[in-house]
């Protein structure tokens, strides 16, 4: 299976393909994902459209401030490793 998720405040886009365990999304944190950010920027995105930042327990609440105070953030949900590629709509 593949995914990608995306590292905030200016870091690259991380892909990950196989056997790679995924990883928080703040920048240079190699912690486990417990979290799953949805989110979406309407200028950007349809509505129904789901992005998905991968955070850890430590880094959530900074993560779910930085996409909320920009109106990006829609949920919040434990982190689904099943989850479809959370560049595609939910």
């Amino acid at each position: 299976m593949a995914f990608r998720h995306h590292v905030p405040y200016g870091g690259s886009p991380v892909t990950a393909l196989g056997p790679e365990a995924p990883t928080c999304s703040s920048k240079g944190c190699t912690t486990a994902p417990a979290w799953d950010l949805l989110w979406n920027n309407p200028r950007l995105h349809t509505p129904e459209r789901r992005k998905i930042w991968l955070a850890c327990d430590e880094h959530r609440p900074t993560l779910s401030d930085f996409l909320g105070s920009r109106g990006f953030l829609k949920d919040v949900e434990p982190h689904d490793p099943e989850r479809e590629d959370p560049g595609r709509p939910v």
